[in-house]
Order: structure tokens, then C-alpha cells, then sequence
């Protein structure tokens, strides 16, 4: 079916977050990344513009499919140069955790374009991390896992799940697919049988809310790691499920 995708642009105070940036930041040579949500790249574009009279060194980082500046919660650029500062504009810290999590050296600023505050952000990459390689090796000792196939919206890939489904076949590890529309601890709980699971859905659900379930929840990437060849590095971690330069595990990568 032929669809046709309309950007929804929210219209900003630009000036305000100019003014800002440049108090913020007085000095011209400083290097700055500007990100956000897909609602506010038309701003970031006016803004990148009007600053680039100002900054000799400015960037809108473009992880494609995506808009340049967009990032997703599951979807972002790993920045080869060093930035002064990242800017993100939008409201919430669900987007900007996924660039924070894909560049966890990375200096970051929050620009709210309704409260105009603008605030300096962080993110426990370490302690992220040492939950989630526990959650791996624990996977890794399953006797059967669930693999869960998400149904809600575009999340569930069939090409990912046939990735996984390889993977486990390789390993001789019994599996079971799922189809569901919402991932719940109780949910899961009523399948005594799975000793871990893999969720082809949110790659956010395992790494914010796995900790909650009481069998490992593995995101495509961590399984991956668990049961194929992508290697766990102790620095980094990929942030890459729509990206078309993503690993084995992303949706446009998957074999």
C-alpha cells in the first residue's frame, strides 16, 4: 500500500534559543551538535542558519533514514569528532537518552522549547551497562527462550525475528514466538517454561524496564551478542534499530 508520510512542524521562539546558545557559549570557536525530535528539525535548521554567521563549527548530525538533527529513543548518530556540547531540543528525555547512550562521553544540554529552560543533562551509562551484559549472560544459560514479535505499530520486524530464529537454530536453543501488543512482567510471568526472553519491539523496553521482569529481556542487539557474533563493548553500545548503517540487528540490516 502506497503511504504517504506527513511531518508534523512545530513552530518555535528560534530567536529565544539563539540568544541562549550564544550567552551559553560565548566563544565562536566552540563546537556544538544540535539535536532533536522530529517536530523541531525545521527549527534546528533556522537555528544551525542564523548561528553559523556566529560559530565557525557547527553540526546537525544525520543517522539516515532519519531527518539531519532527528534522533529517535532506539535510533542515533555515534559522533566520530568531538563536540563541546550536544543540544537537544524537545521536551522529555526519552530521544535524548538514545544519543546519550550512543555517546556516552558526550557533553549534553536540553533545550525545552515550551519552558525555555535550558539545563545541563547526564546519564548512569555505566550502571545501564552492568545490568544489561547480567541480563546477557543470564540469557545466555535459558534452556527455551520467548522471542516476542510486537505487534503495535511498526515495531515488530519480521526480518529481525527471522535474524533471531537463525541465531537460536545455530546455538540448538529451543525458542517460541509470541505475537503482543504490549509487554508486561505479569504477562510474561504466566509462561513458566521461558527462561529468557528477546522483544522485537521497543530496543528502550529491555534497556529501561528489563531490570522489572523476573526472566532476562533481551533487545536484537543484546541478542546478539548472547547468541551470535556482535561482540559486547565495555564504552559504547549501538543505538542503530532503524539506522540503515545498523548492526546484523537492525531492522534495515537483519540476515
Amino acid at each position: 500500500i502506497e503511504t504517504l508520510y506527513v511531518f508534523v512542524e512545530i513552530k518555535i521562539d528560534t530567536q529565544h534559543l539563539i540568544d541562549t546558545v550564544k550567552l551559553n557559549f560565548p566563544d565562536p570557536n566552540t563546537k556544538l551538535a544540535f539535536i532533536g525530535t522530529i517536530q523541531f528539525t525545521g527549527a534546528l535548521q533556522s537555528v544551525r542558519s542564523t548561528l553559523s554567521q556566529y560559530y565557525t563549527n557547527l553540526l546537525l548530525p544525520q543517522c539516515k533514514s532519519l531527518s539531519p538533527g532527528e534522533v529517535l529513543g532506539c535510533t542515533s548518530c555515534r559522533l566520530e569528532e568531538a563536540n563541546d556540547a550536544i543540544i537537544y531540543v524537545a521536551d522529555g528525555r526519552f530521544h535524548l537518552e538514545s544519543m546519550m547512550i550512543s555517546n556516552p562521553h558526550a557533553v549534553f544540554y536540553q533545550y525545552d522549547p515550551y519552558s525555555k529552560v535550558f539545563s545541563r543533562e547526564s546519564y548512569n551509562f555505566k550502571e545501564m551497562k552492568s545490568i544489561r551484559k547480567q541480563a546477557i549472560e543470564q540469557a545466555r544459560k535459558a534452556t527455551k527462550i520467548g522471542i516476542i514479535l510486537g505487534t503495535l505499530g511498526r515495531q515488530g520486524s519480521p526480518a529481525v525475528l527471522k535474524h533471531i530464529e537463525i541465531l537460536l537454530r545455530n546455538k540448538n536453543v529451543p525458542y517460541v514466538v509470541v505475537l503482543l501488543s504490549e509487554i508486561f512482567p505479569a504477562k510474561l510471568d504466566l509462561f513458566k517454561e521461558i527462561q529468557g526472553w528477546i522483544q522485537i519491539a521497543c530496543p528502550r523496553l529491555s534497556i529501561d524496564w528489563g531490570a522489572s521482569f523476573s526472566t532476562p529481556l533481551l533487545n536484537p542487539y543484546e541478542a546478539t551478542v548472547a547468541f551470535g557474533d556482535a561482540k559486547w563493548e565495555e564504552h559504547t553500545y549501538p543505538m542503530d534499530f532503524y539506522s540503515k548503517s545498523g548492526g546484523s540487528w537492525s531492522v534495515y540490516n537483519a540476515k
